[in-house]
């Protein structure tokens, strides 16, 4: 599989791709073993692409101004990665993935490659794996990964801590002044996009005034002088903007490496992602372990009949693993 995705082409390197992904998407613990091990062999091969985060409500276009940038891009030279993240219901736990759908002809172009895949309840708009997965992409080739957020309002602020670059996409009529200010997403954009400005350009130029002051405010708050956020409009269906679009974002870039800002925030997120999957990785042992287990049903229904707080089972709950801890720990032998 390493070979197909570094020197495999067409085809063969998208299936390639395609089946890293889904092994890192298996919770089978040797399917995670397994993908533990493709990842340490590409790492040395990724890294070398620009990240792009790309969120904003549905309605706002993302996916089909994706698609406008993502063959303009490869009109430049690029081969363009999309990872869509689409919500997973609440109730059934399925997601539609029609992303692929309203990308028909980015969809088809060999030098994209476009992976939908589902939240899974995972927080924040991005997915679980999101992150090894643009490792994998990085070293199959594709010097531009764009991630779409599943589009579901402020709390999409996790693609931010994993990309070199967070653009946020609003609509011309998204509200006064004070809804602009009020979105706590819009301190962490690095460019804001109004789509759509094509139907009413009177009101994409209120709106970006309106951002335009919101983001004045914040640099005031002492956000880090090195880029100041832009705010541009532009039109994806028409097509118009999107040259000014990838020229902001190479002005960002540039900037950002001449202050070393870009690999300054890289090593952060690599450090930040260790720690993502270390508390992922204690509350499923949390779940696994024995005496957890043993005592969860009592206290699951002892809370639910209003017999016992939530916090004092969860402390209940808590103990018992931290005896399990000392257990195993008092049972190693010394080693003199």
């Amino acid at each position: 599989m390493v070979e197909a995705l570094l020197r495999g082409e067409g085809a063969v390197q998208r299936r390639a791709l395609a089946k890293a992904i889904t092994l890192l998407e298996s919770t089978l613990p040797d399917h995670r073993a397994q993908a533990d091990e493709l990842l340490t062999a590409l790492l040395p091969h990724s890294g070398k692409s620009l990240r792009i985060g790309i969120s904003g409500v549905p309605g706002v276009g993302k996916s089909t101004f994706i698609e406008t940038l993502g063959l303009h891009l490869i009109g430049l030279g690029h081969r363009v990665a999309v990872l869509a993240v689409d919500p997973s219901s609440s109730v059934s736990g399925g997601s539609i993935l029609g992303d692929k759908t309203r990308m028909e002809k980015l969809s088809v172009n060999e030098r994209a490659f476009i992976r939908p895949s589902p939240s899974s309840g995972t927080l924040g708009g991005v997915a679980e794996k999101t992150r090894e997965t643009m490792l994998i992409c990085e070293a199959a080739g594709y010097d531009i990964v764009i991630v779409e957020t599943v589009g579901v309002g402020q709390s999409e602020t996790a693609v931010a801590g994993m990309t070199d670059m967070f653009v946020l996409m609003q609509l011309p009529n998204a509200g006064d002044d004070l809804q602009a200010i009020k979105k706590g997403v819009m301190e962490l954009a690095d460019l804001v996009v109004i789509n759509k400005a094509d139907i009413d350009e009177d009101a994409a130029t209120r709106a970006r005034a309106q951002i335009t002051s919101a983001l004045r405010i914040f640099s005031q708050q002492g956000r880090a002088l090195v880029w100041a956020p832009k705010v541009i409009q532009l039109s994806a269906l028409q097509g118009d903007g999107v040259q000014r679009f990838w020229d902001e974002v190479l002005a960002f870039r540039n900037s950002q490496q001449a202050a070393g800002e870009l690999a300054a925030r890289r090593q952060h997120q690599a450090l930040a992602w260790m720690w993502e999957r270390i508390e992922t990785g204690l509350k499923q042992a949390f779940r696994e372990d024995a005496q957890v287990k043993a005592l969860l049903p009592g206290l699951v229904k002892d809370v639910e009949q209003g017999r016992i707080a939530a916090s004092t089972a969860a402390r209940r709950l808590l103990d018992a693993q931290g005896n399990t801890l000392n257990n195993a720990t008092n049972n190693v032998p010394n080693i003199v």
